[in-house]
């Protein structure tokens, strides 16, 4: 008797899901149908949304809505604190399916080759969202104890990295945000944010939603120099050709030329400064070098050789994401992704046989959520392709129960779909005594008790 093709996705973030959504609408050219199962290494799913976006951004987070739709199918099963390799390999992973898609994002921070990365006080803009977002693999304390902060980047992470160091605990508590995150925000003592960019207002990668959002606190006084207002022959052609590009740059440019008022805490957005050295003294951060520099008429910049040190003493390194590289799959090194051709995993001799890529781990950490959508669905039909071909592999143990024997087997903890229905009631009720809508759990154990795993 035929059986659905068999699928396994690695990753449980927007990607995977989308991948899943993708098969399942390809379902009447699949007979008789698909059964797809999501491994993720987190007790949780919805990896970036739950754990990279920032607490005060539910509108963002209102996507889990949609990816609950694809989660509630009866055709996918989630198989939640399960470790790729550790708990289950490649190879064992191809023995129960007939294809493989690893859609593991990325989650650790792109290194800045600068002086005084390494002190005390410079810190990875990844390693701290996972800490406000409470991550159940990070500590639980952070040191905020610097009065005036840098952060290096002008995209949106940098932007939300700025925006929780300036907001006070208290306009975060109704929030999501756990009791320790709470705590530690309260004891902040940053009065001032620098954020920096190295080109110019036409360049910065900030959605103009989120950098409008910056105004929105009544304790935060955004502040732009009018001399960082500049444009040349490329800025005003990317202006013209992008409405977003043309919004942030209008946004700006009314912020530069406005009074300062008297908001208890000041958010500098900085640029054509370009970070040459991280300060330090006895270990620590004690300041910033920039060195100033200038539109050459095409939209990129060159140095001009005047240097500034701004009295700084933390250091938060927002200029982009890393993907970890997968144990048997090939890696490029320069991008931080897995060789691809539509999906396609890539090696030295050709296409790896059932196995494909979709989201960051395939084209780097660029561009919004919804983006994934496109990667999932080329990946989903070169997939199918190769199944109506007769080029997947077949499976030793297709049966759905076979890999659930597996992990038994292997003494692993695993969480289900019905499982986050469970934490998610959990992390409701813990909101609500506080008028809350939630209030996130934090510890693995304590995720895995509530999951009933």
């Amino acid at each position: 008797m035929p059986r659905p093709l068999r699928v396994a996705i690695v990753g449980a973030g927007p990607a995977g899901i989308y991948a899943a959504d993708a098969l399942l609408k390809s379902e009447a050219a699949v007979d008789p149908g698909v059964s797809i199962d999501i491994f993720e290494r987190m007790p949780a799913p919805f990896g970036l949304i739950r754990y990279g976006v920032a607490p005060d951004h539910p509108r963002i987070k209102g996507i889990i809505t949609a990816l609950h739709q694809v989660l509630d199918k009866p055709q996918v099963r989630l198989f939640g604190n399960v470790d790729y390799p550790g708990d289950i390999s490649l190879d064992e992973l191809r023995s129960f399916y007939d294809a493989v898609i690893f859609s593991t994002g990325a989650t650790a921070d792109r290194a800045l080759d600068i002086p005084g990365v390494d002190l005390d006080g410079s810190y990875g803009a990844a390693d701290f969202v996972s800490w406000y977002d409470g991550h159940p693999d990070v500590p639980r304390t952070w040191p905020l104890e610097a009065e005036k902060v840098a952060v290096l980047g002008v995209g949106n992470v940098a932007l939300d990295v700025a925006r929780i160091l300036a907001k006070t605990a208290d306009e975060l508590l109704p929030t999501e945000i756990p009791a320790n995150v709470y705590d530690g925000l309260k004891a902040n003592k940053a009065l001032e944010v620098h954020v920096f960019g190295r080109r110019g207002p036409a360049q910065a990668k900030f959605s103009p939603m989120e950098l409008r959002e910056l105004d929105h606190s009544p304790n935060i006084e955004v502040i732009v120099n009018p001399e960082d207002i500049d444009y040349d022959d490329g800025s005003i052609a990317e202006r013209r050709g992008n409405k977003q590009t043309d919004m942030v740059a209008k946004t700006l440019e009314n912020w530069a030329i406005r009074d300062i008022g008297e908001r208890q805490h000041k958010l500098y957005l900085h640029f054509f400064e370009s970070p040459s050295e991280i300060l330090g003294e006895d270990g620590k951060v004690v300041g910033l070098r920039t060195e100033r520099t200038e539109l050459d008429g095409t939209g990129n910049v060159r140095g001009t050789g005047r240097f500034t040190d701004w009295d700084v003493q933390s250091v938060y390194r927002a200029v982009g994401y890393l993907s970890d590289e997968l144990p048997k799959l090939p890696w490029d090194v320069a991008t931080g992704t897995v060789p691809d051709e539509g999906g396609r995993v890539i090696d030295a001799g050709g296409h790896m046989q059932s196995t494909y890529v979709t989201g960051w781990i395939r084209r780097g950490p660029i561009g919004l959520i919804g983006h994934t959508k496109g990667d999932a669905n080329e990946t989903v039909a070169n997939l199918l392709a190769d199944h109506a071909e007769g080029r997947l592999a077949t499976p030793a143990s297709p049966e759905p129960e076979a890999v659930e024997t597996f992990l038994a087997g292997r003494s692993v903890r695993y969480t289900t779909w019905e499982g986050w229905y469970r934490l998610d009631a959990a992390e409701k009720a813990l909101g609500e005594p506080q008028g809350r809508a939630r209030v996130k759990i934090v510890e693995r154990e304590e995720m895995l008790d509530a999951s009933g795993a």
